[in-house]
């Protein structure tokens, strides 16, 4: 076997090292938010304190309870303070000084995609805050955070962790200012930066701190970035400009060398130049598999940022460790207002990480990596019984049993070595990979002990299913019909035409058409009127108005009726973000005046209407609508009949200001009655 593909086995395990002195305190039913619960708890000072976005709640859904209760099991005493008031440092010294560091994340979401919509509008609500309020968490949440920390206690060492973090690990675009920012590491000012699904970092670092402190070096340890001055002499420099040369298979000597590292295109340029930017892109999504990634470095000004290798995936026995871990699965007892997002998921289970599929417009193969982390079936069986016996409100309904992907739970590539050595993006685009498993029988047996637990009565299933694979396995889709869809069941085409979809990184529509087949047979069979809600995304890079003309004409002829849109948001480090920016494609080699040119939809009034598109029924949409119809010269699509997408009238009240009239009013009767009980919806933007 390769050394690459050794690589995956070897990772220290995560419950193995010798626990810190303090675990001799025991579990806490919370971790501590105050002075007050520390003094009951018998503590002096906190080993390390969680500042994040979010409120605290102890359930593993939340990524400061997971990291807190792992840093806990290690011996550490971890303190928290939750959505503090940033706008002066007095709120981060609430728990006094960390003895290690602080650890400072956004929350389960990025702040500013939390805050704000793909319109750039700000939100008035916050599902991770007590009552859903908004504004208690600032703009750029980890930067402020952790210059507060700095005010709070200077010489205290700070690491940033958490999705936000993760996502601007390096040099980015950041839509909300339409700029190419430095990494964060350099923005917040902070010691060490952990990306993805950090346990196993974190676990090796803070131990490494308690004997150590801060002085010392990091580098050999996967999933990390800090700053340095220069490439150490013992290490060698591959160019980005190297990695992607016609021949992909044929790399210098060098650059197989185990202590290779390849070097991006510096911040100056790539905030510059947006080939450069394309070519970084693409560069560090190629770098993403544990098995073959290099560690990579890009020069801001006069220091480098310094990314190791990939974490290595958490085995099933460690994902168990985790999991099963003494959460209180509740918020913290001093909230007194309900939180939405704890509401969501308290009668969840996640059941799996990560996700192959690859979508250029996600960012959760870029922070949870495409290999997937499964837990065992008892481990999932035993939350379960837990959830019926102590979550409050329980009543015999699990809302959710799935992760970022409903189906992808313990499906592998078949060859070890093959997966240490692949380069590819995505495991089923543009098809399914030959060397993937797609059987789905784990999946079908779990569901099936699921609900045969005592005092369940259904156990649903609301993550998104991948149709492409689901097709493999024609059982599963039935054991889904018939016993975990709660009248409707959610998926993600995203889009009907090549053009689009191509650059999504999303099988064409026939593959959503065979799952519907299938779907609607099985609902047949077991005598239940179930319904598909598709997923559709406008303004995607890529897109042009007769793509959304397209789709639109495909949802009317299906009666497809979206109440709710999204428009195409680019998030910082994803493939189709390079592709917004730079008006090129990092899915395809990107060379100096060879590379392959994208078209970006960025003006207001152009995403606005391929928003409109996807409302094509919503009598707001149609003046719109017509002034591009006869534009593209499909005024022929004007009119009463069902082969038209628009009518010619305007309702009473509705789009421009005196378009009105009684025949109008009647026509808005008939319109009503076409779309009646459709009751189909797409995800909100």
């Amino acid at each position: 076997m390769t050394k690459a593909a050794e690589t995956r086995g070897a990772a220290k395990p995560l419950f193995s090292y010798r626990k810190h002195w303090a675990h001799r305190f025991g579990v806490a039913p919370f971790l501590p938010m105050s002075r007050a619960e520390m003094e009951t708890l018998g503590w002096d000072s906190c080993d390390i304190i969680l500042v994040t976005g979010d409120a605290y709640i102890d359930h593993p859904s939340f990524g400061m309870a997971i990291i807190g209760r792992l840093l806990e099991a290690q011996g550490f005493r971890v303190g928290i303070i939750a959505q503090p008031d940033w706008r002066d440092a007095s709120a981060f010294r609430a728990l006094g000084k960390p003895n290690l560091f602080f650890g400072v994340t956004s929350g389960n979401m990025d702040s500013m995609v939390n805050r704000y919509t793909s319109d750039r509008r700000l939100r008035h609500n916050d599902s991770y805050t007590p009552g859903g309020e908004g504004g208690k968490r600032p703009d750029r949440a980890v930067i402020v955070y952790a210059q507060r920390c700095r005010e709070a206690f200077p010489d205290a060492p700070i690491l940033l962790g958490g999705i936000e973090a993760s996502l601007r690990r390096i040099a980015h675009y950041d839509y909300w200012s339409d700029k190419v920012r430095r990494s964060i590491l350099f923005d917040a000012k902070a010691d060490l930066l952990l990306y993805g699904n950090a346990e196993r970092a974190l676990v090796e670092v803070a131990h490494r701190i308690a004997k150590r402190g801060m002085a010392q070096d990091f580098s050999d340890i996967r999933g990390v970035a800090f700053t340095r001055d220069a490439t150490p002499e013992d290490w060698i420099e591959a160019s980005a400009e190297d990695i992607d040369e016609p021949d992909e298979g044929r790399m210098r000597k060098d650059a197989q060398s185990e202590t290779v590292v390849i070097r991006l295109p510096a911040f100056e340029q790539v905030a510059n130049d947006p080939e450069s930017y394309a070519r970084a892109s693409r560069v560090l999504h190629r770098e993403s598999n544990p098995g073959n990634a290099r560690p990579l470095t890009q020069r801001h000004g006069t220091r480098d940022i310094w990314l190791t290798a990939p974490p290595i995936p958490l085995t099933m026995a460690e994902m168990d460790g985790v999991y099963d871990l003494p959460f209180a699965r509740a918020p913290h007892p001093s909230y007194t207002q309900p939180i939405p997002a704890w509401e969501m998921i308290r009668h969840s289970v996640t059941i799996m990480r990560g996700c192959f599929g690859g979508c250029s417009f996600c960012s959760i193969t870029e922070h949870e990596g495409r290999i997937i982390q499964s837990r065992s079936e008892g481990s999932i069986l035993k939350e379960i019984e837990t959830i019926r016996d102590k979550t409050e409100g329980f009543t015999g309904i699990i809302s959710d049993i799935g992760g970022p992907t409903a189906n992808m739970y313990r499906l592998a590539c078949k060859d070890r070595e093959t997966e240490a050595l692949c380069r590819r993006p995505s495991c089923v685009y543009p098809d399914i990979c030959k060397n993937l498993e797609t059987s789905h029988d784990s999946l079908i047996q779990l569901y099936r002990k699921a609900r045969a637990i005592p005092g369940v009565k259904k156990v649903m299933v609301a993550s998104g299913v991948r149709y492409d694979l689901a097709v493999k396995s024609p059982a599963y889709v039935r054991e889904l019909v018939e016993h975990h869809v709660g009248g409707y069941l959610k998926i993600a085409p995203e889009h009907t035409e090549s053009g689009p979809l191509s650059k999504m990184m999303k099988p064409g529509i026939g593959s959503y058409d065979r799952f519907k087949r299938l779907f609607d047979a099985a609902a047949q069979a077991a005598k239940k009127q179930y319904f598909l809600i598709p997923y559709f995304i406008a303004a995607h890079p890529g897109t042009s108005d007769e793509d959304m003309l397209n789709l639109a004409l495909w949802l009317k002829k299906n009666g497809y009726r979206a109440d709710q849109v999204q428009t195409y948001l680019p998030s910082p480090m994803a493939l189709s973000t390079a592709m917004y920016h730079s008006g090129f494609n990092p899915l395809k080699p990107v060379r100096r005046g060879a590379s392959e040119k994208v078209d970006a939809v960025k003006g207001l009034r152009q995403r606005r209407l391929h928003k409109a598109f996807l409302r094509y029924h919503d009598p707001e949409n149609w003046p719109v609508l017509r002034e591009a119809l006869k534009a593209m010269g499909r005024a022929d699509l004007i009119g009463p009949g069902k082969h038209h997408l628009v009518p010619g009238w305007q309702p009473v009240g509705t789009g421009k200001a005196g378009e009105g009239h009684r025949t109008g009013q009647k026509g808005a009767r008939t319109q009503s009655r076409e779309f009646r009980t459709n009751g189909l919806r797409s995800r909100s933007s």
